[in-house]
């Protein structure tokens, strides 16, 4: 018997209006730019929604799983259209030739929901809509973020769709499972659906978003509560403010089977009622943050034993942070702790390669922070010795993307002559520093230390809630900073905190 057909493409990406870092092709092809039955060799495994594709494959061999072009780049500024255009038509080009080759019985897109180019503010949107103009009667699904910024003609374009559960993510390749599962059923024609979408620019800042507790947790229990009966899933989705674009905030996503529920109105309905109570929770997330000066002063006067962790969201590398905002390491400097400390990290290709060239065991006079400009302040001085030296090479350990290899680029671990206690890691690259591998990568043993500050925000909860005593949030200058009145918004409307 025929096999049946499966295109599969991915583009995952979110965009900061703010940020100093760029979106062009290096940052994809450094990150994640791939095709082809290779792709899914090396995500086999993992825990990514092209390890869900793999597991998928593996587990119907009567299905040709085809992988179409794969991109996706760290959350930055806007993507450089041409880098967009180039997606477009590659995935053109590679669906109009399965056409010919016997046709696709279902597409499966793995998007974010919160890209934008220097043109274009829902650009996977586009996306979607140039695949349904070439495959009108095809099932087409797609999974997402819970950070998309998703305007209600999303409704009209997908027949499934559904976002991650879990924030921090942990939950990707489980939430490609379910739109592939879906995606099965309708090319099988056991499934039709009705969609509704809900978004009324309600904006939520993120930091206060986690599903462990607070009120993302309650707004996924009713989502979960909502998807019964003929509704099949109800997304919840707590926007993305940085992205600054017309249909930026929550918004909600209800499929439902179309056999029991013809007219869409239980899809409707359990949308309105998760729509309902975000109205009504919207303040909860509304939260303020000490500044860096009092989270560290809290941090030091604690007197558990254990490792206490400060981040700096206002920089956190998954938000669109470049890696360059000084407040954090200027309050570190300042308070001279005594006790074992990191700062994590700064982002300076510069000071790396003076590194190199210095070696292991060198004094250098550096300046950290601020090299893209003083918009978020000035970079701080600091005499400071090479200790480490590496090729930035390494696989996540921890529960999110799990096994995925990553590079921060060449990179140094530097110990200030003033203050000998403290540590500072600079990469050459944008690096998340949320998994324990980067950690082993530069020959830091988180256990060993009292004082670990951090530019991060929820994600790194995944893999370092357990290994501390406290995790103090705290509210810097940055083009991700928890006080939103302080970036200039174009079209966003910002309520105070």
């Amino acid at each position: 018997m025929k096999p049946k057909r499966l295109a599969v493409a991915r583009f995952w990406y979110e965009g900061n209006a703010f940020s100093p870092a760029p979106a062009g092709m290096p940052e994809f092809e450094q990150y994640e730019w791939m095709e082809g039955p290779s792709a899914l060799e090396l995500m086999r495994g993992t825990a990514h929604e092209l390890g869900a594709v793999a597991a998928f494959a593996d587990a119907h061999p009567d299905w040709e799983v085809v992988v179409l072009r794969c991109a996706a780049a760290l959350p930055a500024g806007p993507i450089d259209d041409a880098v967009f255009e180039r997606f477009i038509d590659e995935l053109r080009q590679g669906l109009q030739a399965g056409q010919l080759e016997g046709g696709w019985d279902a597409v499966y897109l793995s998007l974010h929901g919160a890209a934008i180019t220097g043109r274009r503010e829902t650009p996977e949107l586009e996306i979607a809509r140039m695949v349904r103009g070439l495959l009108p009667e095809t099932p087409l699904g797609a999974s997402f973020d819970l950070h998309g910024n998703l305007p209600p003609e999303w409704a009209g374009v997908l027949d499934y769709a559904s976002a991650y559960r879990t924030h921090p993510h942990i939950d990707m390749a489980e939430t490609a499972a379910r739109v592939l599962a879906a995606l099965s059923r309708m090319a099988g024609g056991g499934l039709q659906t009705r969609k509704a979408l809900l978004n009324e620019r309600i904006v939520l800042p993120s930091i206060n978003m986690r599903t462990a507790a607070g009120p993302m947790r309650l707004l996924e229990e009713v989502a979960r509560d909502a998807a019964a009966g003929a509704v099949l899933d109800v997304s919840v989705f707590g926007g993305f403010p940085y992205s600054d674009t017309a249909h930026t905030g929550a918004s909600v996503f209800a499929v439902s089977d179309a056999s029991r529920d013809p007219t869409g109105a239980e899809a409707a309905a359990a949308a309105e009622t998760v729509m309902a109570r975000i109205r009504a929770s919207a303040d909860q997330f509304r939260i303020r943050l000490p500044s860096a000066e009092d989270a560290l002063a809290a941090a030091l006067a604690d007197t558990r034993p254990g490792l206490i962790a400060v981040t700096d969201s206002g920089d956190n590398p998954l938000s669109g942070g470049g890696g360059d905002t000084p407040g954090l390491f200027r309050a570190l400097v300042a308070a001279r702790p005594d006790v074992p400390a990191l700062f994590a990290s700064f982002a300076d290709p510069d000071t790396v390669r003076a590194a190199l060239a210095a070696g292991v065991g060198a004094g250098m006079d550096v300046a950290l922070g601020g090299r893209h400009g003083p918009q978020f302040g000035a970079g701080v001085h600091v005499r400071a010795v090479v200790e480490r030296l590496t090729d930035g090479e390494f696989r996540n350990t921890g529960p999110m993307m799990t096994g995925i290899t990553r590079s921060c680029g060449q990179s140094v671990l530097l110990r200030l002559e003033d203050t000998p206690s403290v540590r500072v890691i600079v990469t050459e690259r944008i690096t998340p520093a949320d998994d324990p591998a980067f950690y082993a990568l530069h020959g830091v043993d988180p256990a060993r230390l009292r004082l670990l500050c951090v530019k991060a925000k929820n994600h790194f909860r995944a893999a370092f809630a357990e290994r501390c005593i406290d995790i103090i949030d705290c509210d810097v200058p940055g083009p991700a900073c928890q006080d939103l009145t302080r970036l200039p918004f174009r079209h966003t409307h910002i309520q105070a905190s």
